[in-house]
Parts: structure tokens; C-alpha cells; sequence
């Protein structure tokens, strides 16, 4: 919006004309989420343990939990209202890529509201906090991600074909399916993975937060070199004409989560809840899908693939040995102590702030390898 209303004075004032470059608004996003999450997290804290919008502990989880049943959730108002603000501030109105992208985190943040509203009228009326249904949320998440993969498979946003995708380390190699609709079930799988997966990340103080600040600023600079048909070019990548407005969108995200690690670091005065974790989930998978990235996702949340993994392992193997053994073997010899795997070091004997600086720093070797792909082809 800022570009809209300063360039045309550039001619004025001709330090306006910094409002044309991405990398200046990109940066001027991230400080702007960073400090609205700062101004707005305490007012949005007080709300929510007014309401008594408390975390829900699950069953099982160790004993150094317990305590966390006093801490509001829906934290992820803040990294909503943060995001949402400095992309609309910052970014050219006229792209639809950034539209898109924040329509997407929206929708999964909404839906994640739901869930974590019905848990709480649950808690009220003494029923049993599970929150939506999870069909209805699998339900809801498919529906987000048919849609959007129908959109790019009519509409287009580049010279490329609307239902293609690329593959990392390898250059100018575009999958384009055979039959063109399979691309809406692809794009629906991505989206839901994504969600899902950060959703079962964010169990640790920090954790979520701290690695999608990597992930997205990560792909920040995906979406700027793809932007650019130079850089593009030299890199021997697909030039994506308009992405580069997806650098202002997760340069917003990126500093709407590290604002939230302020209240959400150890002991955290606040939890994401499925508002937040939802619609992360759905910006990261989001912009992947947009930047035609959706393999390289896959490295660049590699932590997320690994813990949506070890439930994966844990049910199929519980289940496995509950058929061939029974209950109480199976209960016995669990694959890991506890699933997802964060849990499993807790219990391992890791303390909670050891594990989230480790697995953060699996992140950055992830968003490494990931920036790899870039010359590696």
C-alpha cells in the first residue's frame, strides 16, 4: 500500500523511489511485524487469560508440562495480526501472489480458530476437549488446498503452466501432469501436509515459532531470485514474473514469529494454538505451491517432515504390534518413548530448552541445504 501512495511522489522527493525495491519493503515488513507483535502481543495476552483461554495438556506428555494448563492459548492472533498488517502496508496491492499467499494463511488460521474456540466451550461445559472433529478439520484444510489448486491451475500467475512444478537440483526441469486436474489433489496434499505437519511441531516453548522464522526467511529469498529474471537467469532457475512479491509476504511471517518468540520462548506467557500453527502451516505450503517449490519444501522444513514421520512410525507400529501382540505389548515396547520425536528427547532426558535450540539449529543446516539447490544443478 506504502508503494501505491510514496513512489508516484518520487519525482518530489527522490528518496521515495527506495519504495520500488522488494529487498526495502521485504526488510520494512519484517520490522514492522516484529514491532506490531510487540505492541500488540501484551493487550492480545491479557484477552486471552481474561477469557481463560488456557493451553489444553495432553495426556502423556512429561511430567514438566503440567504447568502449562495456566497458559493462554490462541497466541496466534498475534502472528495473524502482525503478518496481516506489514504484507498489506508493504506490498503492491496489484500481485497476486501475495494475495493469495495471505488469503490462504488466513483461512487455515480461521480454521484454526474454530478448533481452538470449540475447545474452550468444551472446557466451559465440563465435555471433553477435542475441538473440531478432525474429519471436519481435514475436511476444511482439503477444501483450502483444492481451492487454491484450482485457481493456478485456470489462472495462471507466470509464463508457466498453472498445474506444473519444479524439481530441486535440477535445472529448467518443469513436471507438468499428463492429466491436468491431478494437480488440484497434489496442491491439496501439500497444503494439508504442511498444516498438519507444523501443527504437530508445536508442542516446545519456542519451537514452531523459531523454526518458521527459519523456513520462511529462507524462502524469502527463494521467491526474490525467482522474481528477478537476472538472478533467475545466473541461477539457472524458472523466472517467475511477479514472485518476487512473495519475498514481502514471508519477510512479514518471518517477523510475526520471531515478535511472538518474545512471548513464546521458555516459560512461554503464551501458546500459537492451532490458530497459529495452522496458519503457518498453510503460508508455508502456500508459498511453496506459488514459487512451483513444492519439493524443495520438503527440504527446507525438514525438521517438520521428521516429526510428522515419527507419529506416522509410532501409530503403524503400535497398531502392528497391538494386532500381532496386543494391547499391553504394544503399550510396552513403544518405537519412541513418545511421539512427535521432540517428546521423545524430553523424555530421553533432553531438557525442553535443549531440544528447541537443537532441533532449531537442524533447521538452519535444513535451510542450507535447501540454498544449495540454487547452484547445485
Amino acid at each position: 500500500m506504502l508503494y501505491w501512495f510514496l513512489v508516484p511522489l518520487q519525482k518530489q522527493l527522490g528518496v521515495l523511489n527506495i519504495f520500488r525495491y522488494i529487498s526495502f519493503r521485504a526488510a520494512g515488513a519484517a520490522v514492522t511485524a516484529l514491532l506490531f507483535a510487540f505492541i500488540v502481543g501484551p493487550w492480545i495476552i491479557r484477552r486471552l487469560q481474561g477469557m481463560q483461554i488456557h493451553q489444553v495438556v495432553r495426556e502423556g506428555t512429561p511430567d514438566s508440562h503440567a504447568s502449562k494448563g495456566r497458559t493462554p492459548t490462541m497466541g496466534g492472533l498475534i502472528i495473524l495480526a502482525a503478518t496481516g498488517l506489514s504484507t498489506v502496508l508493504w506490498m503492491r496491492v496489484d500481485n497476486r501472489y501475495v494475495w493469495l499467499a495471505l488469503l490462504v494463511t488466513m483461512l487455515m488460521g480461521f480454521l484454526g480458530f474454530l478448533d481452538d474456540f470449540l475447545k474452550l466451550r468444551q472446557k466451559r461445559a465440563g465435555q471433553q476437549n477435542t475441538g473440531l472433529v478432525e474429519r471436519y478439520k481435514l475436511t476444511g484444510q482439503v477444501i483450502i488446498g483444492a481451492a487454491l489448486g484450482w485457481y493456478l491451475w485456470q489462472y495462471p500467475l507466470s509464463q508457466l503452466p498453472g498445474a506444473s512444478t519444479t524439481l530441486p537440483f535440477y535445472k529448467y526441469v518443469l513436471i507438468v501432469p499428463t492429466i491436468a486436474w491431478l494437480y488440484v489433489p497434489f496442491v491439496t496434499f501439500v497444503m494439508t501436509g504442511t498444516s498438519n505437519a507444523v501443527n504437530l511441531t508445536d508442542g516446545l516453548d519456542g519451537l514452531s515459532a523459531g523454526l518458521m522464522a527459519i523456513a520462511m526467511l529462507t524462502l524469502a529469498l527463494f521467491a526474490y531470485v525467482m522474481g528477478r529474471v537476472d538472478a533467475a537467469q545466473y541461477l539457472q532457475i524458472f523466472y517467475l514474473r511477479g514472485a518476487g512479491e512473495l519475498a514481502v509476504f514471508c519477510a512479514a511471517v518471518f517477523g510475526a514469529c520471531v515478535g511472538f518468540l518474545w512471548f513464546n520462548c521458555h516459560p512461554a506467557q503464551v501458546f500459537m494454538g492451532d490458530t497459529g500453527s495452522l496458519a503457518l502451516g498453510g503460508a508455508l505450503g502456500g508459498v511453496a505451491i506459488l514459487l512451483k517449490s513444492e519439493f524443495l519444501v520438503v527440504l527446507i522444513g525438514g525438521v517438520f517432515v521428521v516429526e510428522t514421520l515419527s507419529v506416522i512410525i509410532q501409530r503403524s507400529v503400535f497398531k502392528w504390534r497391538k494386532f500381532r501382540y496386543g494391547k499391553d505389548y504394544a503399550m510396552a515396547n513403544r518405537f519412541f518413548r513418545r511421539a512427535p520425536i521432540h517428546h521423545h528427547f524430553e523424555l530421553a532426558g533432553w531438557p525442553e530448552t535443549q531440544v528447541v535450540v537443537r532441533f532449531w539449529i537442524l533447521g538452519v543446516l535444513c535451510a542450507f541445504v535447501a540454498l544449495s539447490t540454487l547452484k547445485l544443478r
